[in-house]
């Protein structure tokens, strides 16, 4: 299921959603006018290795001397696919303006970093021995996820369900795709532990780290409201 769009009004100009979306997709096109040895050079010392933290003797026979957790953010702007790319574009585009709105544009930087770094450290702390640098701003906006989860749970998000690329979609309240979202992430994240499987090319764990840490952060991040609406909310 692939989200279109949401219903729930803006009333800023997000820039920072925005300027988030053109260096990650500014980075990526750039990336791949590089020759392929040195995207994945990139990829290998600016993605996040949990091994390069967990064992450094051994992840420098692989190549990856310590960078002072440096990865751990710059992991967070670059990305492997196509299609990676084009989800969180899709994700941050639908969700983050609202949550920007909410937090002002400096709040929504320094809690969509936090939230990422949260992400990277879940993502460590449950695959420590995780030798595939884990890239993406999944995890960041697994925490814009997490305060649009709090802030909006009724308001409505247009899916797309292709099947055989057929326009079918769907209108379902926040709460229900976002809550369906999670599961799905807990599901493969605890498949893997229980299986041990090898084949893991999601980090998983980032998503939910990310998503926990904004379910936690988010209320001391957010602007107080006008008292009108504040008096309405509460009515």
């Amino acid at each position: 299921m692939i989200p279109i769009r949401d219903t729930a009004p803006c009333n800023i100009t997000p820039w920072v959603t925005w300027s988030i979306i053109a260096v990650c997709v500014g980075i990526f096109i750039g990336m791949k006018l590089m020759p392929f040895e040195l995207q994945q050079w990139i990829i290998l010392h600016y993605g996040m290795v949990p091994l390069r933290y967990s064992n450094p003797h051994l992840a420098a026979q692989y190549g990856l001397e310590p960078d002072g957790y440096l990865s751990a953010l710059t992991g967070l702007f670059l990305h492997d696919g196509w299609l990676h790319i084009l989800i969180n574009v899709c994700f941050l585009w639908i969700f983050a303006d609202n949550i920007e709105a909410r937090m002002g544009h400096f709040r929504f930087i320094v809690f969509y970093v936090l939230c990422g770094l949260a992400s990277m450290a879940m993502q460590w702390y449950f695959v420590p021995d995780f030798v595939t640098p884990v890239l993406g701003a999944s995890g960041a906006i697994a925490g814009v996820l997490a305060a649009y989860f709090f802030l909006y749970p009724y308001a409505r998000v247009v899916i797309w369900v292709p099947i055989l690329l057929l326009p079918i979609f769907i209108n379902v309240p926040a709460i229900v795709f976002l809550g369906g979202w999670v599961i799905w992430q807990l599901y493969q994240a605890t498949t893997i532990i229980v299986f041990h499987s090898t084949e893991v090319t999601v980090a998983w764990w980032a998503h939910l780290g990310g998503f926990i840490a904004g379910g936690v952060l988010f209320r001391w991040f957010l602007l107080p409201l006008p008292a009108t609406l504040e008096q309405e909310n509460k009515d």
